[in-house]
Parts: C-alpha cells; sequence; structure tokens
C-alpha cells in the first residue's frame, strides 16, 4: 500500500521519478508514453460507449441502460487511472534495469468489456425495450 501511495504522488510530481536509477533511452521513455496514450484513447472510448448506451438507447429498459452504462463507466475510469499508474512504473523500473511491471488488468478489462459485448447482444436479440 505504501508503493501505491508514493506511486500516486508521482503521478503529480513525475520529475521525482528521475530521482532514481540511471536515465534510460529516450526511445523506451517515448515508447512507454505511447502506450500511456493509448491506454487514454481507451479509457475515453469507454467513457464514450457508457454515455452512448445512456443516450442513445433510450427505450431499453432502465436497469438494463444504466448497468451497461455505468460497466463502461467505470471500466473508463479505472482504465484512465490503470494507465498514469503502469507509465509511472514502467519508468520507474526502466530506470532501474529491472523487468517491466506485468498486470493482470488488461485480462480484466477484456473480460468485463466482454460481459457488457455479450450483455449488449442479449439485449438486442432479446429486444428489451422499457
Amino acid at each position: 500500500m505504501i508503493d501505491f501511495a508514493r506511486n500516486v504522488r508521482l503521478w503529480f510530481e513525475p520529475h521525482h521519478i528521475s530521482d532514481e536509477g540511471t536515465t534510460p533511452d529516450y526511445r523506451f521513455s517515448l515508447a512507454n508514453e505511447r502506450t500511456f496514450l493509448a491506454w487514454l484513447r481507451t479509457a475515453l472510448a469507454l467513457i464514450g460507449g457508457g454515455f452512448a448506451v445512456d443516450q442513445f438507447l433510450p427505450h431499453l429498459r432502465w436497469a438494463w441502460r444504466v448497468g451497461l452504462a455505468l460497466a463502461l463507466l467505470a471500466a473508463g475510469v479505472l482504465c484512465s487511472l490503470r494507465a498514469v499508474n503502469h507509465w509511472v512504473r514502467c519508468e520507474q523500473a526502466m530506470r532501474r534495469g529491472e523487468d517491466l511491471p506485468v498486470s493482470r488488468f488488461p485480462a480484466l478489462l477484456s473480460i468485463a468489456v466482454a460481459i457488457v459485448a455479450v450483455a449488449m447482444v442479449v439485449v438486442v436479440l432479446a429486444g428489451w425495450a422499457g
């Protein structure tokens, strides 16, 4: 938990990352930044999908519409938070010469999106209007 709190502090003070280890090849830092931006694009797509479900499916039963929208919005929030945390952890690992951190988050996000997609297929096939 202490490492997580330290990492959260580094989200807002990234210049402190350079206090440890040696500077990695800038190409690796730029690749890490591109990965961070890809995660943010994914988060924005999930958030946009959540709003789209809520706004463009008014005939869907309220509970289904709100449940699917909230699932997508929550996934977007988690994805954006995970993006910055992973960026910091990768920068630290590169500076220390360690292996890059691994995460279960991509698998969990994939499962969550698949569950929402299956629910949407069921809603479309069943025609559950409110």
